[in-house]
């Protein structure tokens, strides 16, 4: 199984890394989860600005970075922690829609 930080390090769209407003966290039937798809967005608005993810090998190496790089508190960087490491039970790519969900076991 896959964690949402090994999907950040394989996928891109159109040779780019995904941007935040391409990624939605749903549960196994499809329903959104708006808190933590807000959370991913906030992630990946962060590496999008302050880090190249390539160069990042672990979820520890990434919150040290955004440590180091942004005034981000310790609870933020906590939170982000969790959700980078959270386990993917597969993945859609809604293409009407221009997204790509995230299913998450039930959290």
């Amino acid at each position: 199984m896959f964690n949402v930080f090994g999907m950040l390090k394989m996928f891109s769209v159109n040779h780019r890394h995904i941007s935040n407003s391409q990624i939605v966290v749903t549960d196994a039937s499809g329903k959104p989860n708006s808190l933590l798809t807000d959370l991913l967005r906030d992630v990946i608005s962060s590496i999008n600005i302050f880090i190249n993810i390539e160069d990042v090998l672990s979820v520890e190496d990434l919150v040290a970075l955004f440590s180091e790089r942004t005034p981000l508190p310790a609870d933020v960087l906590s939170e982000y922690d969790k959700i980078l490491k959270q386990e993917i039970l597969r993945i859609n790519f809604a293409t009407r829609k221009g997204q790509i969900e995230l299913i998450f076991p039930e959290v």
